[in-house]
């Protein structure tokens, strides 16, 4: 049968500048993005019922724009005004700059890693002294709170957002578990190092022999 439709389950690229739609366009196919999960704010009354005091910590650690967006979500909710000396750790150089979103980017008080939780500890490391708050989602890798512990640095971790399921009933017919579908396509592999390669190596074998 050829393909004619593809649904991707994650949300739809912004802006117009994707390597999906350039497979769209080449492989002539209608993409549909779908995320089956998304992210959903902790209410401040939920959050309260943690006693968790913001205030108490002097740095936050930022793992993803999430939890940028969220924590000072939840500082708005809560009325509570960030004092100016709080210290940012973030996990990469990209969600830093996202700071700036919320706060005036002084690179004296926002600190970042390279990209993961490893490269950021030697910059943690270097501020022993400070108390840390960790705003997170109810499912989160524990390998961020291992480090920390590792190292004994104070830190409280705030569970701000949750990752749910989204409402899929109007897409019930995929029923995966019931159709007991397989794995066609898996990405990266030595002819293809990414998930579109890959799709478009599929697309065009399959639309092939299906004439």
């Amino acid at each position: 049968m050829k393909i004619k439709t593809i649904l991707v389950t994650q949300p739809k690229p912004e802006g117009d500048k994707s390597p999906y739609f350039d497979l769209a366009k080449k492989c002539n196919v209608k993409i549909d993005f779908r995320p089956f999960i998304h992210i959903e704010g902790v209410t401040a009354l939920d959050f309260r019922k943690d006693k968790i005091n913001i205030l108490e910590h002097t740095a936050v650690i930022m793992t993803s724009r999430s939890a940028v967006d969220h924590y000072f979500r939840m500082c708005q909710e809560m009325r509570i005004t960030v004092p100016e000396t709080m210290k940012y750790f973030c996990i990469s150089e990209s969600t830093a700059f996202y700071l700036q979103k919320y706060v005036l980017y002084r690179k004296r008080k926002i600190f970042h890693g390279k990209q993961t939780i490893v490269d950021l500890m030697v910059v943690v490391k270097k501020h022993k002294d400070e108390k840390y708050l960790l705003p997170c989602s109810d499912i989160h890798k524990e390998e961020i709170a291992d480090k920390l512990d590792e190292q004994k640095i104070k830190y409280t971790r705030a569970v701000m957002y949750r990752t749910v399921c989204s409402d899929l009933k109007d897409l019930a017919t995929l029923a995966v578990k019931d159709a007991k579908l397989k794995v066609d396509i898996a990405a990266p592999n030595p002819k293809a190092p990414s998930m579109t390669m890959a799709l478009e190596q599929y697309i065009i074998a399959n639309n092939k022999a299906a004439k």
